[in-house]
């Protein structure tokens, strides 16, 4: 998933991560144990793509209601977003090890209010539930990983947290596939995430705190006795050493930057070197976002079926495509990243990005245009009680397409003969639906049959292998490297809610702007903001591979220029009075 930290790791620190856990599997333990936090994350923030479309059969008020199908979706990113907030409180009071077991609580009620809703409302209140361990998750595993780590196969260990995220989600898209002819479908879709969230708070409860965290409490016999579990009886005074070194270089930045996360928040936006971070930083969480990647995951099997696939297994099947080529693609990252650089690796991905939706835009488009049309006696065949009552009294009713149907909140039922023949256009109940199936023909909600469809998904699966490799993972690779080290975790923190606050936004709006511009004007518009973000990122995203924090930080203190002005650097106001 596109919302969790991403750490890089070469082949090396792979290949010494495998024979570290080999000699020491305790480690391993902590990893994995912490890692299905990770996976949780994944999980419930997929599920409900696929369970969405089960929902809406199940509850009529949630099929007619365009912003209740946003909400039930939005609600997990915006208890997300308090949970991410809550989590870092938590974390520095009670531990990492008792927010994991909180995120887990969450993680489990959720899932058991969702499985049990009698009505709409109450999946939404699960769905904050879940949210809420959704945030407290995204940063809490992989901290607790990267401080239950040795450093040398650190990077290696909470990469894993990044393919358990992704896995996750690919997971869920099985899961939904399996439940498709269970008797209460998506009930079973969303009640699973409570199995592997009891499992690891069983885990957890037999694993210790962070060491860095009980060091920093004065707890230092427990950090220690943790050290030796982790490390060689050689290394552990020498980690011990280090670990007091950076704790008290941690509290002596605090000293220095005050008290209390409003006053952090004002030094940084007074230094002017964490503000030009901040508009690097910024630009691509919100860039990330704003190509439209979190409509894929949340609402792939809805997009499936607008290309003109009615059936929700085979929309939820071709869906497993997007997702397995995301988990995919932060692979790729990995090998790339560190050999061509994250701000060329942006760049790329961003112009095959624009370039697929501006495609996917035009054949949805020329699908909306090529809809089959609608037959007055197809209609007629089911009786006036069941057409579309908008239908029967237009006036221009025999230009009607099954694309005019459904922007009346109506049905299309497809000829029996073929698809791509004229059809009916019906009210869109659950009675009638029932009709036109007993005949042995597809009922269309979503989509109108297309030729195209295939080429429609082909495009998403090219969108999203543009997308995973670069925008997917480099966004929280350069936020964790493009601020001042004192600064980090607040200029991190500031553009990660800049992240869920912009996942909000498109996920809460999506299915609105598709029925106000339908699917093809809704990618174009995504095209049109990929393509101001293309430009923000060239004109404000420095290069940081390969650079030391200091030399990142004298960067922003001169000024970047693009290589288009020929690289030049503005001048520091020490440089300006020396001239």
């Amino acid at each position: 998933m596109v919302e969790g930290g991403v750490t890089t790791a070469d082949k090396t620190e792979f290949t010494e991560c495998w024979k570290t856990v080999w000699k020491t599997p305790y480690i391993m333990r902590l990893a994995f144990s912490a890692g299905i936090g990770g996976l949780l994350f994944g999980y419930d923030t997929g599920v409900i793509s696929g369970a969405l479309l089960y929902i809406r059969d199940d509850f009529e008020d949630v099929d007619k209601n365009t912003w209740m199908q946003e909400t039930i979706v939005s609600m997990a990113v915006a208890g997300a977003i308090i949970g991410a907030a809550f989590g870092g409180y938590m974390n520095d009071r009670w531990g990492r090890r008792v927010a994991i077991l909180g995120a887990d609580i969450l993680f489990f009620f959720g899932a058991i209010v969702m499985a049990v809703a009698p009505n709409p409302w109450v999946i939404i209140i699960g769905r904050i539930l879940v949210g809420l361990g959704v945030g407290m998750a995204s940063m809490t595993a992989p901290l607790y990983i990267s401080e239950a780590s040795p450093a040398r196969i650190r990077g290696a260990l909470v990469s894993t947290n990044g393919f358990l995220i992704t896995g996750g989600q690919f997971l869920s898209y099985l899961i939904n596939l399996a439940f498709t002819k269970a008797p209460g479908t998506w009930r079973w879709m969303v009640g699973v995430a409570g199995i592997p969230a009891l499992v690891q708070f069983v885990l957890m409860l037999s694993l210790p705190e962070s060491p860095r965290w009980l060091y920093r409490k004065d707890r230092v016999d427990e950090a220690r006795a943790i050290l030796e579990k982790i490390y060689p009886a050689n290394e552990v005074e020498d980690e011990l050493n280090a670990l007091k070194l950076s704790v008290d270089t941690e509290k002596a930045d605090e000293a220095a930057l005050g008290e209390g996360m409003i006053t952090k928040v004002k030094g940084a936006l007074k230094n002017r070197v964490v503000r030009r971070g901040l508009y690097a930083g910024i630009t691509v969480q919100v860039a990330q976002q704003f190509v439209g990647i979190n409509t894929v995951m949340y609402y792939a099997p809805t997009i499936v079926q607008f290309a003109g696939f009615a059936s929700n297994s085979v929309a939820l099947a071709l869906s497993l495509i997007t997702s397995g080529l995301n988990a995919v693609g932060s692979i790729v990252s990995m090998c790339f990243v560190d050999r061509y650089g994250r701000r060329r690796l942006m760049l790329v991905s961003m112009i095959g990005i624009i370039f697929f939706l501006v495609i996917l835009s035009v054949v949805f488009m020329k699908a909306s245009s090529h809809a089959p049309k609608i037959s007055g006696i197809e209609s007629a065949h089911f009786g006036s009680n069941s057409s579309c009552s908008a239908y029967l009294t237009a006036p221009d009713a025999p230009r009607w397409s099954c694309m005019t149907c459904l922007k009346a909140d109506c049905a299309f039922c497809a000829n029996a003969a073929s698809e791509f023949h004229p059809g009916a256009c019906l009210d869109s109940s659950k009675v009638v639906r029932g009709e036109c199936r007993a005949e042995n023909r597809v009922f269309f909600e979503k989509g109108c049959p297309s030729k195209f469809g295939f080429l429609a998904v082909i495009l998403l699966g090219l969108y999203i292998i543009s997308y995973s490799p670069g925008m997917g993972t480099v966004p929280w690779i350069v936020n964790s490297e493009i601020y001042p080290l004192r600064y980090r975790g607040v200029g991190g923190g500031i553009a990660a809610v800049a992240n869920w606050c912009s996942n909000l936004i498109v996920s809460e709006s999506y299915l609105s702007l598709t029925e106000a511009l339908g699917a093809g004007g809704t990618f174009f518009v995504f095209a049109g903001i990929s393509t101001i973000s293309l430009i923000f990122i060239y004109f404000l995203v420095p290069e940081t591979k390969g650079l030391q924090f200091e030399e990142v930080e004298k960067l922003l203190e001169d000024g970047y220029r693009p290589g288009l002005f020929g690289g030049k650097k503005e001048k520091s106001k020490d440089q300006v009075e020396s001239t």
